[in-house]
């Protein structure tokens, strides 16, 4: 793949989950602080057509290919773990989205990795992709422009909203040991096939996405859908679902 460098033989690469901060972070980039810069994200194969739609268009606003780098999917790394991911385990985001991006940044070197950290949060997840191949190599660096820049969320909605960007609720995996009940609920309103094939993993692996003692609806998938054909509905949840529009909830890059 092609890495795009500076003059002076630099490497400056965006990470884009999809969601409203590594969006905003690259298009705001390439007017702000303009450079060669090359366009990555780490694809699970398990992302919702909405998504998928999503990155085509921010390519075209981008005027250049986000380059997909991949290490399996997230039905591969379930055979091959003989498990379903869960919140004491996630090897999912260690092995398709931490250690693909690390390899890539520490083979870039001379490197900078710009990451969307907002200057009204603290450091989240993502904020150190790839593990600790950032101290490993001092030719890799990272830069928090919105830090610099002393963009919050209204200014990174702000800047969303001029571009005429939309982010779909749903930016990560389809199938999520974090996702809420609302999540599950959209799911299988909105994409059953998809719904049904997380309900055969958890036949197969004889254990479910959602922990019992997450809340007081069932942690099976196929108990939880005869709860939704029945009519029944998880009104708070779909409610708190709106303040969160644009986030992945667990790996976001």
């Amino acid at each position: 793949m092609a890495i795009l460098r500076d003059s002076d033989g630099i490497a400056h690469v965006v990470g884009i989950s999809g969601g409203k901060d590594s969006v905003a972070l690259a298009t705001a980039l390439q007017i702000r602080e303009p450079r060669p810069y090359t366009f990555v994200m780490t694809p699970t194969g398990d992302e919702l057509p909405e998504m998928i739609a999503h990155i085509v268009k921010v390519e075209r606003i981008l005027g250049q290919p986000v380059v997909r780098l991949t290490n399996g999917t997230l039905a591969s790394v379930i055979e091959q773990n003989n498990m379903l991911p869960n919140f004491r385990a996630r090897f999912c985001t260690r092995i398709l989205k931490l250690r693909p991006y690390g390899k890539f940044m520490a083979e870039a070197a001379p490197a900078i990795s710009y990451i969307g950290l907002r200057a009204d949060e603290d450091e989240r997840e993502g904020a150190r992709p790839g593990g600790d191949y950032a101290a490993q190599n001092t030719k890799v660096t990272q830069d928090f422009p919105f830090q610099r820049w002393g963009w919050d969320i209204d200014a990174v909605w702000a800047w969303l909203d001029a571009l005429g960007i939309a982010i779909p609720e749903r930016t990560d995996c389809a199938r999520c040991p974090y996702q809420k009940l609302g999540e599950w609920y959209v799911l299988w309103r909105d994409h059953r096939a998809i719904y049904f094939s997380a309900e055969a993993d958890e036949r197969k692996y004889s254990h479910t996405f959602r922990s019992q003692q997450r809340d007081s609806w069932p942690a099976s998938l196929t108990e939880l859908r005869l709860m939704f054909e029945a009519g029944k509905k998880p009104e708070t949840s779909l409610r708190m679902m709106e303040s969160r529009k644009g986030m992945c909830r667990a790996c976001s890059l």
